[in-house]
């Protein structure tokens, strides 16, 4: 079973498993052959990417895993009223930055940085945050929705880090306004499906001086304004505006840009479907963590795959395991355990990784 970005369906092509929406409907169930009308259905429901029959696979259906761990989150009553409350804030978060970018409003940052904090204050643990986080998900997230999901993880690298209340605050805030100069970039260019030109990249990383520029006014942490510029540098001097390296980058910035990448990338994409954590772990381990701070990204990624620590998962080859033990070394590689008992080592195993949480 391989799972192919919808932009790739051929016809002829057999589901693996249930094509499914966002909130569980099936769509085309598994073992039937795809044509281009059930192609363009998929499209039609925003379905990013469906599991296909591998011919090499032995057992191309994997019915007997269990249900996908995201429809059991979709499912819960914790995650509707997590929705919920997770769209209000959005909505407060859109007018806010509205009537102050557009109409010069004034910017409550006292009152969006309350709602995140009840926003968080309601999920009890890491997994239930990030549970809820992933789910949340699909490819037509706005600025909004982005900023929202930063500073909630923010918070939490904040809290994992042991940082003290006001520090907490302020990187809340940081997370919080990171992007809002995207604001002044055109929505048709933030949402190009396909690749930006030159001059459209130019454009867009704009959106980091446009950021700083909106808050300079504003009596703000002056780290919440530096976090607006300079979360798209990277440790290792191959980022912008500046090409800084790591001592000239403001530290909450450095925080920002975690969680910045790692929203980004669990979110989908007209070209991809959003990448599970263990996926997310692997893409930073192997772009090389010295991009970033040593600090905070050890911290963030032993935290994230501490939180799967004994979840059931999906192989790229279609079987099913378990997590048993996480490799320091390697934290996106554990060792995990099949149905049959037998254990393996994916640090040794070649290019199998962990494709789903179950």
């Amino acid at each position: 079973m391989k799972e192919v970005a919808s932009y790739n369906l051929k016809e002829g092509m057999i589901l693996a498993r249930d094509a499914t929406t966002r909130s569980g409907q099936v769509v085309i169930e598994k073992g039937k052959t795809l044509s281009k009308q059930s192609i363009l259905r998929l499209s039609f429901y925003n379905i990013q990417s469906a599991f296909i029959r591998d011919e090499e696979d032995e057992k191309p259906d994997v019915s007997s895993a269990p249900a996908a761990y995201s429809q059991k989150i979709k499912q819960s009553q914790k995650f509707q009223s997590f929705q919920i409350d997770h769209t209000i804030v959005l909505s407060q978060i859109k007018d806010s930055f509205e009537g102050y970018v557009n109409n010069g409003a004034p910017l409550d940052t006292e009152l969006l940085v309350s709602r995140v904090e009840e926003l968080f204050d309601s999920c009890k643990t890491s997994l239930e945050l990030f549970n809820m986080l992933h789910n949340m998900h699909s490819s037509d997230d706005s600025v909004y929705g982005h900023c929202l999901n930063v500073a909630l993880i923010c918070r939490q690298i904040g809290k994992w880090s042991k940082v003290d209340d006001d520090t907490l605050k302020t990187l809340t805030l940081a997370g919080l306004l990171h992007d809002i100069g995207k604001l002044k970039i055109p929505n048709e260019l933030l949402n190009k499906p396909g690749k930006y030109t030159d001059e459209e990249y130019a454009l867009v990383k704009m959106h980091t001086q446009y950021s700083y520029d909106l808050l300079a006014p504003l009596d703000l942490n002056e780290h919440v304004k530096a976090a607006a510029l300079y979360h798209h540098e990277r440790c290792d001097g191959s980022g912008y505006p500046n090409g800084l390296s790591k001592d000239e980058i403001d530290v909450y910035a450095r925080a920002v840009t975690i969680a910045d990448v790692y929203d980004a990338m669990t979110t989908a994409r007209s070209y991809r479907a959003p990448l599970c954590p263990f996926e997310v772990i692997e893409k930073f381990e192997r772009e090389g963590l010295q991009r970033y701070d040593t600090k905070f990204i050890l911290t963030f990624l032993n935290h994230i795959a501490n939180t799967y620590q004994n979840h059931r998962i999906l192989l790229s080859d279609g079987r099913s395991a378990n997590i048993v033990m996480l490799n320091n070394q390697h934290l996106s590689k554990p060792i995990v355990q099949l149905d049959d008992g037998s254990c393996i080592d994916l640090s040794t195993a070649g290019g199998l990784h962990i494709q789903a949480v179950l």
